[in-house]
């Protein structure tokens, strides 16, 4: 059975979903559970889509995200991050092999980095004094479409 369309179509949605993550977490600085259930849930049509095995491929990926979650855990219980976001990575690992994720994982830094520092630099500019809280689901967002783009990902572009 052809399933091309369906692989054309999941990362679409993935993007869409994406969006609205990053979109919520920059105006309230939250990311509904809704959100990152349904990303996690769509990788497993994802993978059956694109004819993957259970031993080893997709328990690769389970073993993996494990792995992405219980790091970015780490980071939520020593304070520097928000449930949610560690919850958009561990679904967002489900999606990518390790090399994407990895890529991912880096760009999601570069830009974790820069809106930082742009934050930082406007609450110096207008004097505030208030903790800096940073949307870091933006940057995952960003760094997600970046890697939904990407060819190694997306086979039928």
């Amino acid at each position: 059975m052809n399933w091309g369309y369906l692989v054309a179509l999941m990362p679409a949605l993935l993007a869409l979903i994406l969006v609205s993550a990053g979109i919520e977490d920059a105006r309230l600085r939250t990311i509904a559970n809704w959100k990152n259930a349904l990303i996690a849930v769509l990788a497993m049509p994802w993978w059956w889509a694109n004819g993957m095995t259970l031993w080893p491929d997709i328990a690769m990926q389970i073993g993996v995200a494990t792995v992405i979650f219980g790091f970015f855990v780490g980071a939520f219980a020593l304070g520097q991050m928000g449930g949610g976001d560690v919850k958009l990575i561990g679904a967002l690992a489900l999606w990518f092999p390790v090399q994407p994720m990895i890529w991912l994982l880096i760009m999601m830094s570069l830009i974790g980095g820069a809106l930082t520092l742009l934050m930082m630099l406007d609450r110096w500019r207008r004097r505030d004094k208030a903790p800096l809280e940073i949307p870091y689901g933006v940057a995952i967002a960003i760094a997600g479409l970046l890697a939904v783009h990407e060819p190694v990902f997306n086979q039928f572009t």
